[in-house]
């Protein structure tokens, strides 16, 4: 098993060598996604879907990265990056290179594989999209939540129509059917109905199941046909359910391990025609299981409980499984090697020992058929004919018997007649009866080891040469063709090999496998002898072709030379083509009905037959290159007569159908009466029960409404009682706030009182000592002037007259000196006071200030001692004198020291109005 890691590529091989998937669990490749980050983890996908053509599938993490891979061209890509993990996917859009992603968002996007860009973005969805189911003609989508489905056209990216349902009532999954126009319903009731995709209307809806075995339906599938229903759900029964008769038909129980169901799917097959019979049934294990419903057998399991499976989905061929492993990682599967035990073909029943012929028989000659059950002989020479036809005369009875017997009770004889009575066999059943015709083998195993070749070398640019609208048709030739160039290498040679397998790919686009056995078939028993002279055209067989016209019309065959028109001309274009280039679809098909049902000599003499039929315009050709002209106004013709016939066909057709119109118009009338009267009486009870419903819906309303407004009144009654609260604990808080400002306050205005009463006392005590030493210095100074006084009296007796003289002259230098002194003493001390003064206005506050000028102005107001000592040691009888004058200056302080108090007490007033303090006016 190998094993590959995305890391952080955008894009890269999905394996390095051939993949060789073992039987045992058929696992081609495991894809897993590891980020390289500082802490690695591993990113889980979550969704996976595949596209049309089953090669290459999308895929989705729960980080948002969408890859698209490849299987047929080994690559993988990148193509978005949606950042949130993806819910649901689908890639089968009629535009191939486009997808739908439902988000975690609840939005639907479309993005294009090719471009990486974003092409529309839906929304309505209220919750997550589980499920995302896409018409067969892509044209539609339907969405699926779990509250409701919603129908999408995506042509215009619009909503078409919305599925509502009851609240107790959930979806569990709104499909289309395969190949149908029908919508499929289902909930969790367990109610099932089918819907008409274009008007919506009701189809029919699935009975309810028995209650033996009565299931909650959780998953569903359905077959290609659109015929069954499968239905599971936590329990290990599975129902059948047949659309068509609107019944249950079989219940398969699961093994007891099984307990529950989480999805199912089933197994296409190219050759069952849609009616699938292979159901895969994933359980709660983690183990899927592939049981055939018909035998209900168990044919093969993958997953295991080691490795469990979390989903599956299987490509539309059939060819591959893709599954989530619950570890996050992506397994892809191979069903042909699951399945190999299941189909390898049995022994030949049939063994056939023939004698070497005289002649040495040719490569071609010694090519076989391969087919079940029945053992063709290689085509035989002339002598060998002899043989054969002694061999008939003796084994006539029993050899006819086995040539007309074919498989599946099929008779060839019966056959036969029936394609000459109608000239074609049943549209319906043809390509059913070509198999049987053809014996083909459908031998899988062999053709796959073909197809795993590849593309062979010499078809690799096929669509240069053979370019076609169809990508698919293209395809499927080009694979065609490489599995032939493979098988055989001459047919890589073969240059009309595309024009001669192209009708039958066309046919057979949607199964490779018939489509290669039936060109192969062909090839081996009606164009065996055409390789004789490769890589010339068959002269052998053209040489047949114009003897048989010279038996026939020697006249054309004449016309022919005289032309030089040869049969390389008029016979090997139609062989080489097959008649697929001058005959309609219709006629091709009538045609290879008796050509298949005939010998090969049948496809001769049509070629023949055709030139014949065409002498007259080919007998008016007289150049070579008119006869090339004439195929085509031939075919031109033919078409043209197709085409009045096919008009004349469908007027007929269309006046039959007009009569059973008429005649179906007339029954559905009086159905439609009745049906009406069925409505009438319907709608007369459905109005009755809606006038109940809206009555009781009404009653709830109002009781609604009543329970909002009792809501309503509890809240605002909630609201009031909360904003009162609120409202005392503002008004408490606020309380106490102001209770504490209060507190504050009268603390202030008690530490303001206290300093107001303290400075009062202390001004009051600095004015007390003021005043008792201003009494002191004048009771000093009246004892000094007492004593003087009567010192002078004595004295002025003695020295009044021999002194009158120097004390009139001492006298006049002692006042100038006294008052020089008086005057410097006053100008310092009015300096001081005034400096003081201002000083004290712009600063208010000092308290200190007006005890030291009080000193210093009663410091200066005292007579100075040493001064009237100096002047009564000069002179005693200048003592009165000086005395006086003292005195006299005396007054003269204390008038100053007056002005001075005013001063500063007017001062004072002006700095307490500037001050803001309560604390500044004791000052």
């Amino acid at each position: 098993m190998q094993s590959t890691d995305l890391g952080n590529k955008e894009s890269g091989k999905i394996w390095h060598r051939k993949p060789s998937p073992a039987t045992r669990d058929g696992i081609i490749v495991n894809i897993i996604h590891n980020t390289s980050d500082y802490h690695p983890k591993v990113l889980r996908f979550l969704n996976v879907a595949f596209d049309g053509s089953g090669d290459s599938l999308i895929a989705g993490d729960h980080q948002g990265n969408i890859y698209v891979f490849d299987l047929y061209g080994n690559r993988f890509n990148l193509v978005q990056r949606t950042a949130q993990a993806c819910t649901a996917l689908a890639f089968n859009l009629r535009r191939k290179s486009e997808f739908l992603v439902a988000l975690a968002d609840y939005s639907i996007k479309c993005f294009d594989t090719v471009t990486k860009e974003l092409v529309s973005w839906m929304r309505g969805h209220e919750s997550s999209v589980f499920s995302i189911s896409v018409h067969a003609s892509g044209k539609y989508a339907i969405t699926t939540s779990s509250d409701t489905a919603q129908l999408w056209d995506l042509d215009t990216f619009q909503r078409k129509r919305k599925l509502n349902i009851r609240q107790s009532v959930g979806i569990q999954k709104v499909f289309f059917l395969p190949l149908s126009n029908t919508i499929l319903s289902c909930f969790k009731d367990n109610s099932i109905f089918a819907w008409e995709c274009d008007t919506l209307f009701c189809k029919y809806q699935l009975p309810a199941p028995p209650e033996s075995s009565s299931i909650l339906y959780k998953v569903f599938a359905v077959t290609r046909d659109g015929r069954i229903l499968a239905a599971g759900g936590k329990s290990n029964h599975l129902h059948l359910w047949c659309l068509e008769a609107t019944q249950l038909f079989r219940i398969i129980q699961m093994p007891t391990k099984v307990r529950a169901i989480r999805h199912l799917e089933f197994l296409p097959d190219s050759f069952d025609a849609g009616s699938n019979q292979v159901l895969g049934v994933l359980s709660q294990d983690g183990i899927m299981r592939f049981v055939n419903i018909q035998t209900c057998k168990l044919l093969f399991e993958i997953g295991s409980l080691d490795e469990g499976i979390s989903s599956s989905v299987i490509s539309p061929h059939g060819r591959y499984i893709a599954s989530i492993m619950e570890n996050g990682s992506l397994n892809i599967y191979s069903v042909q090697a699951l399945t190999q035990e299941i189909n390898k073909p049995p022994p030949p029943l049939v063994k056939v020992i023939e004698d070497i012929p005289k002649n040495k028989l040719s490569s071609v000659d010694l090519k076989m058929k391969v087919t079940s059950g029945r053992v063709q002989q290689p085509a035989k020479s002339r002598e060998s004919k002899i043989q054969t036809r002694i061999l008939k005369q003796d084994l006539t009875g029993n050899f006819e018997s086995k040539e007309n017997e074919l498989s599946d009770g099929l008779n060839k004889k019966r056959l036969q007649i029936l394609l000459k009575g109608y000239g074609e066999y049943p549209t319906k059943y043809r390509m059913f009866i070509w198999r049987s015709l053809l014996q083909l083998p459908e031998n899988h195993t062999a053709f796959s080891s073909l197809i795993d070749k590849g593309t062979h070398v010499a078809f690799l640019n096929l669509q240069k040469k053979y370019p076609i609208k169809s990508r698919k048709l293209l395809r499927v030739l080009q694979r065609t063709l490489s599995a032939l160039a493979h098988w055989s290498v001459i047919f890589s040679d073969t240059p009309y090999l595309p024009l001669l397998a192209f009708p039958f790919v066309k046919l057979f686009q949607n199964n490779q496998l018939i489509c290669f056995e039936v060109v192969a078939t062909l090839i081996i028993n009606w164009c065996q002898h055409w390789f004789e002279y490769f890589p010339n055209p068959p002269i052998n067989i053209l040489s047949m072709i114009e003897n048989v016209l010279a038996f026939h019309d020697k006249e054309l065959l004449q016309h022919f030379i005289d032309h030089d028109v040869t049969s390389q001309l008029y016979a090997w274009p139609l062989l080489e083509t097959v008649f697929s280039e001058v005959l309609t679809r219709e006629e091709w098909l009538k045609l290879f009905d008796n050509v298949f049902s005939n010998h090969p000599s049948f496809l001769l003499m049509t070629v023949v037959a055709y030139n014949v039929c065409s002498r007259a315009p080919l007998l008016n050709c007289n150049l070579k290159n008119d006869f090339q002209t004439v195929e085509d106004m031939q075919a031109e013709v033919d078409q043209q007569r197709v085409e009045d016939e096919a008009w004349y066909q469908k007027q007929e057709l269309l006046h039959k159908a007009e009569e059973t119109r008429r005649a179906m118009l007339l029954q559905e009338e009086e159905k439609m009466i009745q049906q009406r009267q069925r409505l009438a009486a319907v709608k007369r009870e459905l109005k009755i029960k809606e006038i109940h419903l809206q009555d009781a819906a009404r009653r709830r309303f109002l009781k609604l409404q009543q329970d909002q407004r009792e809501m309503e009144l509890r809240r605002l009654d909630d609201e009031i009682g909360r904003k009162v609260h609120m409202r005392d604990q503002e008004i408490a808080t606020t309380a106490k706030d102001l209770e504490m400002r209060q507190l504050e306050l009268e603390l202030q205005k008690r530490l303001y009182e206290k300093n107001l009463a303290r400075n009062q006392e202390a001004v009051a005590k600095e004015m007390r000592e003021d005043a008792d030493v201003y009494r002191r210095k004048v009771d000093l100074e009246e004892h000094m002037f007492h004593k003087l006084i009567e010192t002078d009296q004595t004295q002025i007796q003695r020295t009044q007259k021999w002194k009158e003289a120097e004390e009139k002259e001492f006298y006049l230098r002692s006042e100038k000196k006294t008052a020089a002194l008086s005057d410097a003493s006053r100008k310092q001390f009015l300096n001081r006071e005034i400096s003081a003064a201002v000083e004290h206005a712009e600063n208010p506050c000092n308290k200190e200030a007006p005890r030291f000028q009080n000193e210093q102005v009663a410091s200066s107001c005292l007579p100075r001692t040493s001064q009237l000592n100096d002047i009564s040691e000069m002179d005693p009888s200048a003592h009165i004198s000086v005395n006086r004058r003292t005195i006299e200056w005396d007054t003269t302080g204390q008038d100053l020291i007056k002005k001075v108090r005013n001063l500063r007490q007017r001062l004072t007033a002006q700095a307490r109005n500037r001050c803001q303090t309560p604390g500044l006016l004791a000052t």
